[in-house]
């Protein structure tokens, strides 16, 4: 422990900072101050905790990830000062009683947390990961717009007595056309025509933000890796690259069960004694990659066991043939234990997906830290 090092609290707002130090000598948090949201204002208050802790202090500053990204966090490093950006799921929380929860509170539990080493930091991306990561968040908004137009649209037409039955399946041509081709009286015309005008310019954007997707992954940085990654069942070129920027560098993960308890697809516990009670997946650290690898466990839930469709053939192409013999080894396993933990145990569907897709997560780990032996 460096008792000449000094831990700077800070929980940080839109408008407001709240700062605090905290010394692992005096094991509390002191000298609060409350300063607006800008990073100069951070300089000057660690200028006067020289004052009082001395030239030769060492400054380590912390806050929790939230709404200002990683900007604060670059502006501090730039001028030379060390930074953490806090994960709030690993940090240690006050339990038992009523939680009091006020800035100057949360400012010395991040300060205690600091010089304690009671949390786990975020994973700083490199600029052009950061770059492609918000792009393709971005993108995942518009498909948000898309749905809820789409809802809309089919709301407005149950509300007037219109009722698709030509087919079984909406938004397809056929569909599309049948309610292009209605003609409801007055400005109910009007407002369907702007619906459908919403839905095809959210349709003709998202096919242009899916080229450009394509063109990124196909970069010198990211081809080879994604490539192996689409070489897994439901992991198509957008999941690939979006894992990739999301998680950065995989190597930082000790084990496979590491990087899935990264994206918090492990079971929680709750235990007391001789009684373990399991809990549902913690659902701790990345939403973006343990969703999209959800999504990727449906497509273990169809198909034969050892099939491989023309469409995954196609991705395979190109790779080596151990990157192949690795990937089709572990389509094989999920799907199998998708079938057996359904039909054979008769788990829930749900259950069973998530499972598979924390078993794909270990597989991806493996894929990316070269461990295919």
């Amino acid at each position: 422990m460096d008792y000449n090092t000094v831990y700077v609290g800070m929980d940080v707002h839109k408008e407001s900072f709240t700062l605090c130090s905290f010394t692992i000598e005096e094991d509390k948090a002191s000298h609060t101050q409350r300063v607006r949201s800008d990073y100069r204002q951070v300089l000057k208050y660690l200028e006067f905790l020289r004052t009082i802790y001395g030239e030769d202090a060492h400054f380590i500053c912390g806050y929790e990830a939230g709404c200002l990204g990683f900007t604060l966090y670059h502006q501090l490093t730039d001028h030379n000062v060390k930074c953490v950006i806090l994960a709030p799921t690993t940090m240690l929380e006050q339990r038992g009683g009523k939680r009091i929860k006020t800035d100057k509170r949360d400012a010395a539990l991040i300060g205690r947390c600091l010089a304690q080493h009671n949390y786990s930091p975020v994973h700083i991306p490199t600029e052009e990961d950061d770059q492609i990561k918000e792009y393709i968040r971005m993108r995942a908004d518009h498909k948000l717009s898309l749905k809820k137009v789409k809802q809309q649209i089919l709301a407005f037409c149950m509300r007037h007595g219109y009722r698709y039955e030509e087919g079984s399946c909406n938004w397809t041509q056929k569909h599309i056309k049948w309610m292009k081709a209605l003609k409801p009286g007055g400005m109910y015309k009007e407002t369907l025509d702007e619906y459908l005008a919403t839905f095809d310019w959210l349709t003709d954007k998202l096919d242009r933000l899916d080229k450009r997707i394509e063109e990124l992954a196909s970069g010198e940085k990211y081809q080879e890796s994604v490539k192996k990654l689409t070489c897994f069942l439901g992991v198509r070129t957008q999941t690939a690259l979006t894992v990739l920027v999301e998680v950065g560098d995989f190597k930082r993960f000790a084990s496979a069960e590491k990087f899935s308890s990264y994206i918090g697809l492990v079971p929680g516990e709750d235990s007391s004694g001789d009684d373990c009670n399991g809990l549902s997946i913690t659902k701790a650290g990345n939403a973006q990659v343990r969703t999209l690898l959800v999504e990727a466990a449906q497509s273990y839930s169809r198909g034969r066991i050892g099939s491989k469709s023309k469409e995954l053939k196609a991705r395979q192409a190109g790779n080596t043939p151990q990157v192949i013999r690795y990937a089709d080894k572990a389509n094989e396993r999920l799907r199998r234990r998708y079938y057996k933990m359904v039909i054979g145990k008769g788990k829930p569907c749900n259950v069973a997906k998530t499972a598979i897709a924390r078993e794909l997560a270990c597989f991806m780990w493996g894929m990316m830290t070269d461990r295919i032996a």
